[in-house]
């Protein structure tokens, strides 16, 4: 704190209080600076240096392509430290309900279409070997060291004969769009003027057309009735002006959604298991029930679905 408290004075901002605002997956805090008139955000990277080039990098994309991301005000890469725009305390998920939920998420749809045209040159492609990096997660951290589960070589190759056929269907869509690749109700701000703030998109890459969209609709963090959500993905299809059969637009999303949460299953066993943080396992059950519902009712996915049932 010393140390933020010494760059604090060489910027404008001098005077503001600063205060806890909060932590998240990452080894990121956030503070939040006041003065009478106005509040900031003062993000403390210092942990995580090397995240920093890509956020400033990914807002400057953003900001040009219209997507209300926080505006940096100062920047001190060296130390690790930002200071940002503030977009308030409001997350969607202080705020969804069953009344709301399909205006806010067709507000958030229009965000990601918005956030699809920004400039991807030079970011990272979501192509098969990290699909499938990722999804070798939940074997590794969910499967054996969260259930201690020790896998034959009959389940190992159901699993890796699954995972392929799910990175076959997400590669066969349409990519090459920014994805911002953590687009779920805590990362969406509502604005005192009700817009919508976008946070948390350092890690974005270039990738298939659906995966944002199942970030929003699929989020680990709350759900809805499933056929008013399937209604949802084909109003983003008819939005991006797609010609595509209603069938195979969902089995797009509902493999980007499988490939997804097989990687959030690692992730939050991972997040308890290396970094101590136990607060996401609440929301494996969740994330683990998408998983099985949405298996189980594709011939490709079924014996993936009926594995994880015996385990």
């Amino acid at each position: 704190m010393d140390k933020i408290k010494a760059w604090l004075q060489t910027t404008p901002y001098k005077n503001y209080k600063i205060e806890l605002a909060c932590a998240d997956a990452s080894f990121r805090k956030y503070y939040r600076l006041k003065n009478e008139h106005e509040t900031l955000i003062f993000m403390d990277s210092s942990l995580e240096k090397t995240s920093l080039a890509p956020f400033v990098k990914v807002t400057n994309k953003l900001l040009k392509a219209g997507v209300n991301a926080p505006q940096i005000l100062e920047k001190n890469l060296d130390d690790g430290f930002l200071i940002l725009k503030d977009f308030g305390n409001t997350h969607y998920l202080n705020v969804l309900n069953e009344t709301n939920f399909k205006h806010l998420y067709m507000q958030a749809m229009d965000a990601i279409i918005a956030m699809q045209k920004a400039d991807i040159s030079e970011l990272p492609i979501y192509d098969k070997a990290f699909l499938h990096f990722e999804m070798d997660l939940m074997q590794e951290w969910y499967l054996t060291k969260l259930l201690k589960k020790e896998l034959d070589n009959e389940q190992k190759e159901i699993i890796n004969i699954t995972l392929n056929k799910i990175s076959d269907i997400v590669l066969s869509q349409p990519q090459n769009v920014f994805v911002h690749r953590d687009f779920h109700s805590r990362n969406i701000m509502l604005t005192s003027e009700n817009s919508i703030g976008v946070i948390d998109y350092q890690d974005a890459m270039n990738g298939a057309i659906t995966y944002d969209l199942v970030s929003l609709l699929k989020d680990c963090y709350i759900e809805f009735e499933k056929d008013e959500i399937d209604k949802l993905v084909l109003v983003f299809r008819d939005k991006l002006g797609l010609k595509v059969e209603d069938t195979e637009f969902i089995k797009w999303f509902d493999f980007m959604g499988m490939q997804r949460h097989i990687k959030v299953l690692g992730i939050f066993a991972r997040l308890f298991i290396r970094d101590g943080k136990d607060g996401y396992l609440k929301d494996i059950p969740l994330t683990f029930k998408y998983l099985l519902n949405t298996a189980s009712l594709y011939e490709e996915t079924k014996p993936l679905a009926e594995l994880l049932k015996s385990l």
